[in-house]
């Protein structure tokens, strides 16, 4: 797996057709305050645009969704990128960073101050997952402190997190089915995961799937980054095709006998009509190896395969 460096957090030059993204997604211990803030830029027709998404649960409902797209794009850095009313800066890279969003009416927001907990998780475009997903690029744990304002009122927030730094030119002619999962454990342990399964694909057998496990080396206590040699991933969905349970099972290593295992079920989550896209957004609360945790989980999906 190649290094990620400081390098790879500054915008990158792209191709038509292409795009990028920053997505920040959090939650409390509880799982009853989560939220996710993404920041775009995408090449099309020659012009740069930006899009920017946020959502806020709290209570297990949807409190704020905001979304915006094809905003023309000025300045250089991230932090001169706005849309839908989220913002974000690096203010250390791969270390710290801020992440802002405020609704219209002014009555939801947070303003919240990340810091790398984990190695960095890379997702290579030379991947299976990659490569059929047509994306590539790394996620790192973050712990949240920071503000939250549910209704107007204004109450300070601290949990864990993920952040992640995405790009790409995923073609949906070909794709059917794409799943993104984050789970963030006590201890600053976790894991990621990237599912994706092509139009044609008869099964979740045929997936390609990604999954590293973060953690700290038992000697050194040094964060480090393993990709899982064998991982699985069993959901169950409710009437509609919402996710409401899930279960991993990872093989750490080709010869293990035994997978480490974790267990997780909905806390909360919404649907978003994207077009021709759909994506079931959901958190989760989950239990691995005696240790307790929360987590987003992401499908989207081609809307004429949703329909079906």
């Amino acid at each position: 797996m190649s290094s990620v460096t400081a390098e790879h957090e500054a915008p990158r030059a792209l191709d038509e057709g292409e795009s990028e993204a920053i997505t920040v997604a959090f939650s409390d211990a509880r799982a009853d305050v989560c939220g996710i803030a993404r920041i775009g830029r995408a090449l099309s027709g020659g012009d740069l645009v930006t899009s920017g998404l946020a959502l806020l649960f709290a209570g297990g409902e949807p409190v704020a969704v905001r979304a915006e797209g094809g905003v023309p794009r000025s300045g250089t850095g991230w932090g001169d990128v706005h849309a839908a009313g989220v913002e974000t800066e690096i203010v250390d890279p791969l270390r710290a960073w801020k992440v802002r969003f405020e609704d219209e009416d002014g009555r939801h927001a947070f303003a919240l101050d990340l810091q790398a907990v984990s190695a960095v998780a890379r997702l290579e475009a030379g991947l299976p997952a990659g490569k059929l997903g047509g994306m590539e690029g790394y996620d790192q744990l973050v712990t949240v402190s920071g503000t939250v304002t549910v209704d107007g009122t204004e109450r300070p927030f601290t949990g864990r997190g993920q952040r992640g730094h995405s790009w790409g030119a995923p073609d949906w002619d070909k794709l059917g089915v794409a799943r993104a999962l984050g789970v963030w454990l006590e201890g600053d342990v976790g894991i990621t995961l990237t599912a994706v399964r092509g139009a044609k694909a008869e099964s979740h057998a045929d997936e390609a799937i990604h999954a590293v496990m973060l953690g700290h080396d038992t000697e050194t206590d040094e964060p480090v980054a393993r990709t899982v040699a064998d991982p699985r991933v069993s959901t169950t969905y409710d009437s509609d095709g919402r996710q409401r349970h899930a279960g991993l099972e990872l093989y750490v290593n080709d010869d293990d006998d035994y997978a480490r295992r974790a267990a997780g079920e909905v806390a909360c989550g919404t649907t978003l009509d994207l077009g021709r896209l759909r994506l079931d957004c959901a958190f989760f609360t989950w239990r691995m190896d005696g240790r307790d945790g929360v987590g987003r989980y992401d499908v989207i999906r081609r809307v004429d395969d949703a329909a079906a």
